[in-house]
């Protein structure tokens, strides 16, 4: 029974799977591409930029084959992506960002989440639900955030892809702006890749960010920014204790339900310890790291053919409103944060 399980997984995911290998496969020969580079776009970039465009035009026309390889493309593939990093990274490197760069996750995180609140409900008089998981995407980890806090809320299906749509926007956006404006920062690269870690919705949107401008960035934004992951599971709890104290559910319960642990940030941590050991061969970390830009590639361009401009449109003006308002908050105030903190 279970053999005939995952024979019918695999062939509902394989032909997405496929498109989406096929294209980043392409991409990549493109971010290769001289003026590609001249320009300053990265293969991530053009993933997601292409991949946008083709959700938009082509891709519905073939969604109902693709779709379950593209959402395993995005999702899957990219924490495999983000594990595979950590053989890009050591200890001593996560040693230097140190406790300072932990203390400004919370900070950003704290700061990012009760402002949300207070905008969401107290001035634009939003719905508690959908504040709670904008607030959780932009604080944190974008969509997968969104998706971990949705169980604790027990909120309706609309209203996850609503925060879910408004998070990957303006994370976008970022992912643009950030490297734009990198030469007006005054920042090193190292600086440079903190402040995109703790700033930046997802954690593909930092890679790309960060990667746009140097190795060492890349690096530095995926260390913060997975110190920010490992910070969703007490965000979690926290979040499940004070719902569960202010009231029930609809159905009588408690507000809130199971903490989910980010695994694979976890894993991030275990593999750039393995790595900090020097056991692998230099060709074989060569060819793993080659692998984890194929899957990232991947996970970007299957984002981008799974952003929607229709959702986006339907998502109205005042979720728009306030996750616009954070964005500007992270990109402008986190930028002021980095410097207090000695960025």
């Amino acid at each position: 029974m279970s053999a005939v399980t995952f024979s019918e997984i695999f062939k509902t995911r394989m032909p997405g799977v496929i498109l989406v290998s096929f294209c980043s496969l392409i991409i990549l020969r493109l971010g290769d591409w001289e003026p590609v580079q001249h320009l300053g776009l990265g293969a991530l970039t053009v993933a997601i930029v292409l991949g946008m465009v083709l959700g938009n035009t082509l891709f519905p026309k073939v969604a109902t084959h693709c779709a379950a390889g593209v959402d395993y493309s995005r999702s899957t593939l990219l924490r495999l992506g983000v594990i595979l990093y950590g053989f890009r990274i050591t200890f001593l490197q996560i040693a230097a960002v140190g406790w300072s760069g932990a203390l400004m996750d919370v900070l950003m995180i704290t700061l990012t989440f009760c402002l949300t609140l207070l905008i969401g409900i107290r001035w634009l008089k939003m719905d508690r639900d959908t504040v709670i998981l904008i607030g959780a995407g932009s604080s944190i980890c974008g969509a997968a955030a969104v998706l971990a806090t949705e169980p604790v809320v027990k909120s309706h299906a609309h209203k996850v892809s609503v925060a879910v749509a408004t998070v990957v926007v303006f994370g976008t956006l970022s992912m643009f702006l950030y490297p734009v404006i990198y030469p007006y920062l005054g920042f090193s690269d190292t600086a440079y890749g903190l402040y995109v870690g703790s700033t930046v919705h997802e954690v593909a949107q930092v890679v790309a960010a960060a990667k746009a401008v140097s190795d060492q960035a890349a690096s530095n934004a995926v260390i913060e920014k997975m110190l920010r992951v490992m910070m969703l599971s007490p965000f979690l709890v926290t979040l499940s204790l004070i719902l569960g104290r202010k009231g029930t559910d609809q159905g009588g319960g408690v507000a809130h339900g199971k903490t989910m642990i980010p695994w694979f940030a976890v894993w991030f941590v275990v593999v750039s310890g393995f790595n900090t050991l020097n056991w692998l061969p230099h060709p074989v970390l060569k060819l793993i790291i080659q692998a984890d830009t194929f899957f990232l590639t991947m996970a970007m361009f299957a984002l981008g053919l799974r952003t929607s401009i229709g959702a986006i449109q339907q998502a109205g003006f005042k979720p728009l409103l306030l996750a616009g308002t954070i964005f500007l908050f992270l990109t402008v105030g986190g930028y002021w944060v980095n410097r207090w903190m000695g960025a």
